[in-house]
């Protein structure tokens, strides 16, 4: 299988499905001395760990990360960096009866057209469990980029019909609530609405937005590799997501070019400042040194408890309602995922830079020499 790899110079690649052994990744190309412990790892993890409320899938794994290789003493060696996480609590048997059956906005039918087989439980490779390697090579581009004064944000934006007043943001609240909303005042109407969709059997999406400070200017390649076009990719890439957009995303469309340009004026330092922030941090490819604004849309589970049209292929058309353990809502369980994404892309393409100029390479190899 092709396509199991993200990254350049700080490159992720994982493995393993949702019903095998472990799941887990492999990081090329982190710095030798990054102090790193399991347990950094770990306190990511835990933001996408099921079992925690009852809006996410009820399946018991503690999801506990071992470091395998690249890390002695506590630091890294720069050498690659093996993670690994045993699945502890498979049900395999609940898929037993799904193995000719091509469940409504899975992948069953995609897979067997394009391999001619699948691992029917659990959806294999293109479960979100697949997400535990993203979310622990995230944490580690996390670590470096703290070093640097970057900081991401990242939370529910929207649940449905329920959405964030910006004006009552408070961050602390983020990992207050289980909707991973920042907005205490509009959790509870929305933990109605989702109470109601799983007493239904049924599911619900969301927006996630995710704000980057601290962004330096500069990051980003003007052609193919984009800031925003490289964090489309890679959000995109998340198997839950159909939808991204930076800045004023798909509003542009409605704007005309005098609102949605960014106007510049000379800052008090002297330095130039933009007076929005229309491009959400990110103009010609190229970060701007502005805050970067993503947002990604979530679909709906595709695993509700209500009767819907799918096909056996051995016997045909068929009335299914799907059991087993599933999340009622993706979206507070995929903030994480969307944030360690955003990271691995930022990294990335910060390494990248540091070729970009004569005077990035004399800092670190030094001038010219006689």
């Amino acid at each position: 299988m092709a396509g199991s790899s993200f990254g350049n110079v700080f490159r992720i690649t994982t493995w393993g499905e949702s019903h095998g052994k472990a799941i887990g990744v492999v990081v090329d190309g982190c710095p030798a001395g990054l102090h790193l412990r399991e347990r950094d790892i770990q306190i990511e993890l835990n933001k996408r760990r099921p079992g925690q409320s009852p809006y996410c899938s009820p399946r018991d794994e503690s999801d506990k990360v071992e470091i395998l290789s690249g890390v002695f003493e506590d630091k890294t060696t720069g050498t690659p960096i093996s993670l690994i996480v045993y699945n502890k609590d498979q049900r395999s048997k609940d898929y037993s009866e799904m193995q000719n059956i091509y469940r409504p906005g899975h992948a069953d039918h995609a897979f067997d057209l394009k391999y001619g087989f699948r691992d029917h439980r659990g959806g294999g490779r293109s479960s979100g469990r697949e997400t535990i390697g993203r979310v622990a090579g995230g944490a580690i581009a996390k670590k470096i980029l703290a070093s640097f004064g970057v900081e991401i944000t990242t939370y529910t934006k929207a649940i449905g019909p329920f959405a964030v007043d910006m004006g009552n943001f408070d961050k602390e609240e983020i990992y207050n609530n289980p909707l991973r909303m920042p907005d205490s005042r509009v959790v509870p109407a929305t933990e109605e609405y989702l109470r109601g969709l799983i007493k239904d059997g049924n599911s619900s999406g969301g927006l996630i937005e995710c704000r980057v400070d601290g962004m330096p200017a500069g990051i980003g390649e003007p052609v193919f590799d984009k800031l925003d076009g490289t964090l489309a990719r890679a959000v995109m890439s998340i198997g839950a997501v159909k939808g991204v957009e930076i800045g004023s995303g798909f509003e542009a469309a409605k704007r005309t070019g005098i609102e949605n340009n960014d106007f510049y004026r000379m800052g008090t330092g002297g330095g130039i400042q933009k007076v929005s922030n229309h491009a959400g941090g990110t103009t010609g490819g190229i970060s701007d040194g502005s805050p970067l604004v993503l947002r990604a849309a979530v679909k709906p589970t595709p695993s509700i408890h209500k009767m819907q049209h799918a096909v056996d292929k051995e016997s045909g058309d068929i009335d299914l309602m799907i059991g087993g353990r599933h999340d009622p809502i993706i979206v507070p369980r995929a903030v994480i995922v969307v944030e360690s994404m955003v990271a691995l892309t930022i990294l990335d393409l910060m390494l990248l830079n540091m070729g970009s100029r004569m005077e990035y390479l004399e800092r670190v190899y030094g001038g010219p020499r006689a």
